[in-house]
């Protein structure tokens, strides 16, 4: 069967004066405004299948209005700090190997009188070049950085504000492990009773878990199904 190309028609002179599709556009326009002005928004933008007759505004007031993080947000890195204020963070390279981005410099130093134990004395996250996928948090053997701030990055004026180091990323409630290493073997840097204090204050694993991660929030799989069960409970 050919193929019939279709004929151009002439254009008319009420075409080409374009008025009536002006007026259409200005009577869409003004209808839109009067349906969104007089009506109220929708402050839920997820809903998906609400009524559309009045107001077709779906959107919040931000800053003054925000939407909750879901328990699995990933937000700014933080690294995990001690009970003593110092990192948990042991040096290992591991999150700068996985990271895909290439966001994270670490530079370690050795602990005075311990030859194995190892520190960082400069840890850079470049939070512009960070994809936020969260390989580093499951690679951290340590539990020493977690994405469970809640906070997205913040507007700045230059590149090098997003630059975070080691004094700002350092943040948060202290963690210790039964397990961490220098509970286990002691070490110099920290005074007999801060380490005491510390083997006191340390958390077992819980009979789920078999290493830190299981306990990282936001990133624990029985954790989030645990919050998404009481919170179906509590609808009820």
């Amino acid at each position: 069967m050919p193929y019939h190309l279709p004929q151009d028609k002439p254009v008319s002179l009420r075409e080409r004066l374009y008025l009536t599709e002006a007026i259409r556009g200005l009577r869409i326009l003004t209808t839109h405004f009067v349906r969104n002005f007089f009506f109220s928004r929708e402050t839920n933008p997820d809903i998906l299948a609400r009524s559309r007759k009045l107001s077709l505004n779906a959107t919040l007031a931000y800053p003054e209005e925000k939407v909750p993080y879901p328990p699995g947000y990933r937000g700014l890195h933080r690294l995990v700090p001690r009970e003593d204020g110092k990192p948990r963070c042991v040096a290992c390279y591991m999150c700068a190997t996985v990271c895909p981005a290439q966001c994270i410099y670490i530079e370690a130093g050795e602990v005075d009188g311990d030859p194995i134990e190892k520190y960082p004395t400069q840890f850079v996250i470049d939070e512009l070049r960070c994809v936020v996928c969260g390989f580093c948090v499951e690679a951290c053997p340590k539990d020493a950085i977690r994405m469970d701030t809640g906070e997205h990055a913040p507007p700045t004026y230059e590149r090098s504000q997003q630059i975070w180091d080691l004094k700002r990323l350092l943040r948060g409630t202290p963690v210790s492990y039964q397990y961490d290493p220098w509970l286990r073997r002691g070490a110099s840097a920290i005074p007999e009773e801060k380490l005491a204090e510390m083997r006191a204050n340390a958390r077992p694993f819980p009979s789920v878990a078999t290493d830190e991660y299981a306990q990282t929030p936001g990133f624990s799989v029985r954790a989030l199904a645990a919050e998404a069960r009481a919170r179906n409970e509590a609808k009820k």
